[in-house]
């Protein structure tokens, strides 16, 4: 059986475009649907296992039923035969989510929560989350309904193969197209022939090109064999990796990108690229963090 995909639920209109996004993603993978709310009580303490409605005001309990209720409506609406379950759990959103994704295939949240206790994503929660969560992360944001191609994001190394194996199973999934952006710079430290050679050595441009091509087609290959049905066009760009990205984003339906890569001009995850790509792309980003070794 798949794991469950989770939707983080607070209420919001940002989280419930997140259900259905979530309900869809589950009838793709045909597994279940896990709505998730967290429900924090800054001040008060609420043991493990009570339900918060014990010590909150009046009518707390009816106004959690009917939130997650209503995010029960718009999964099933989305996708109707994908099994719901809910369920509140006392918690940061952050923490819960990190222990749901334990146990998930996906876990997927809006892009902007509630102000009050039960806030999802305000900026540095999504970017903690996408960096601590233990399967991919799909944050939903952007242009509704978002049509197009997956765009993988791509800079080569090893930490990105989860990246790249996500995104060929979403597109399969999907029956959309595969791109794949790698972006590059004559500034680059694949550049370099020697130990002896100094930081930021500008070389022949066409041999660079030549060697990011081959070092794109590298990454492509394997799973590329493995998802035959996926049609893929490799895109190398030459020139800033966040505005680069955030533009090819207009064009997509989903952006995928690894949690961590080389650093420097071609490194992914989770740095100031991973933050531009999160709070400006223009449709869904999906987070994959590289596996263990």
């Amino acid at each position: 059986m798949v794991d469950p995909v989770v939707a983080g639920v607070d209420g919001s209109p940002s989280s419930l475009e997140a259900v259905e996004v979530a309900a869809r993603e589950a009838a793709l993978r045909g597994t279940g649907l896990r709505l998730v709310h967290a429900f924090g009580w800054p001040s008060v303490h609420v043991p493990p296992g009570v339900p918060p409605w014990r010590h909150g005001p009046p009518g707390l309990r009816e106004m959690v039923d009917g939130t997650l209720a209503g995010a029960e409506r718009r999964a099933r609406a989305a996708a109707p035969r994908v099994e719901v379950a809910r369920e509140v759990v006392v918690g940061e959103p952050v923490t819960v989510l990190e222990i749901e994704s334990r146990t998930a295939s996906l876990v997927v949240i809006g892009s902007r929560g509630l102000s009050a206790f039960g806030s999802l994503l305000l900026g540095s929660t999504a970017v903690h989350l996408a960096a601590h969560a233990r399967c991919p992360v799909l944050v939903v944001r952007g242009r509704p309904d978002a049509t197009g191609p997956v765009l993988l994001a791509t800079d080569g190394s090893p930490a990105a193969r989860g990246a790249v194996e996500f995104a060929f199973a979403e597109a399969s999934l999907r029956g959309a197209d595969l791109v794949a952006l790698h972006v590059w710079t004559t500034r680059t430290e694949r550049a370099y022939d020697g130990p002896a050679d100094p930081p930021f050595v500008t070389y022949d441009e066409d041999h660079l090109r030549e060697e990011e091509e081959r070092v794109l087609a590298g990454v492509l290959s394997g799973p590329a064999r493995a998802h035959p049905d996926v049609a893929v066009h490799r895109r190398l760009v030459r020139g800033r990796v966040r505005p680069t990205l955030i533009d090819a984003s207009a064009q997509a339906q989903l952006v995928v990108v690894g949690a961590r890569g080389r650093g420097g001009f071609t490194g992914l995850l989770l740095g100031s690229v991973s933050q531009a790509v999160l709070h400006h792309a223009r449709c869904p980003v999906a987070v994959v963090r590289s596996r263990p070794a």
